[in-house]
């Protein structure tokens, strides 16, 4: 009798707080830099949120370790929903290369917010199509020089899932510290080609500094219709999600969990959220909890296959 009475008053207390949710200033932690677009996003729903709640909405940024010195900020963090994480798919993988510094246990899904489109580029007078970059990549086994944003980077993880798709044996990678950066290597001639994110690469691609041969993801991106997926172009299971969500601490109340779901969720559904996350170059994702759950369960199980079949370590 007294374990169900205790039972209900836990669940009474947590409606309560979910009632009165937000108390307090909230804070959205991204874990790169400004400018990029998971932070515009970041910043594109605090400030909806804040008008929403009532309650100031705030930004930090909490940057290293491909997002886990933020997640570990959140995790550590009070379980009330005041502090949240705006983290990518890079979720899926930071952790499985430095258990030490977060598990997966220790975060739980809230909302997912949008997917990033990544596009293969290349200098023009190097590869025309993406039939014609495998067979040389075949042709000169580790000669193939691959640019990316960083170990375990989704820019990292595209290459990687794309190559084996591809048959294509061992590449040079080049880990550089940032999309900028990676991008350069390609332009300067030092790297042969990157996983750009679609509108930094849609900017080089007119400017004709950089070619497009296939987009990496589930499907061709709106800011570069013409360039199709590799699965398209005869790779199969060649598709990496990249993907932007919201987490919280583990121990967060269920109420509060499915209130912000459902208040981040309603944002990125409206026309004009949706239509900021498009002239990003992102497509919304909106799911349920569960949904989000599940990708991420599945994707944790496909990025430890490949993780352990690339021979990938932390720095």
């Amino acid at each position: 009798m007294r374990k169900t009475a205790g039972i209900l008053l836990l669940a009474f207390s947590a409606a309560v707080a979910a009632q009165n949710f937000p108390s307090k200033t909230v804070r959205f932690v991204s874990g790169v830099t400004p400018g990029s677009a998971s932070d515009t996003m970041a910043r594109i729903l605090a400030e909806k949120l804040q008008q929403k709640w009532g309650q100031p909405v705030i930004v930090e940024n909490k940057l290293g370790a491909g997002g886990l010195v933020g997640a570990k900020y959140v995790a550590d963090s009070a379980p009330d929903g005041h502090m949240i994480m705006m983290y990518a798919s890079a979720y899926t993988v930071a952790p499985l290369l430095s258990p030490n510094v977060l598990r997966f246990d220790e975060l739980t899904p809230v909302a997912a917010v949008a997917t990033i489109p990544t596009v293969l580029v290349t200098q023009p007078e190097k590869y025309k199509t993406i039939q014609e970059f495998v067979a040389k990549a075949k042709a000169s086994p580790g000669k193939l020089v691959c640019a990316d944003a960083g170990i375990g980077s989704a820019t990292h993880m595209a290459f990687e899932k794309f190559r084996f798709a591809a048959g294509i044996p061992d590449v040079l990678n080049v880990h550089t510290k940032g999309v900028g950066e990676a991008i350069t290597e390609v332009v300067s001639g030092r790297a042969d080609c990157y996983f750009a994110l679609v509108f930094q690469a849609r900017k080089m691609v007119d400017s004709g500094k950089l070619v497009a041969l296939a987009t990496s993801s589930p499907k061709r991106s709106a800011l570069m219709p013409n360039i199709p997926t590799t699965e398209e172009l005869g790779y199969p299971n060649s598709h990496y999600n990249f993907w932007v969500g919201t987490l919280v601490p583990a121990k967060t109340p269920k109420a509060i969990v499915d209130k912000l779901h459902d208040d981040i969720t309603a944002l990125v559904e409206s026309p004009e959220v949706n239509e900021k996350i498009r002239k990003l170059g992102c497509d919304p994702l909106p799911m349920s909890v569960k949904e989000f759950d599940d990708m991420i369960a599945g994707e944790i199980k496909e990025n430890t296959a490949l993780i352990k079949k690339a021979g990938i370590k932390a720095n």
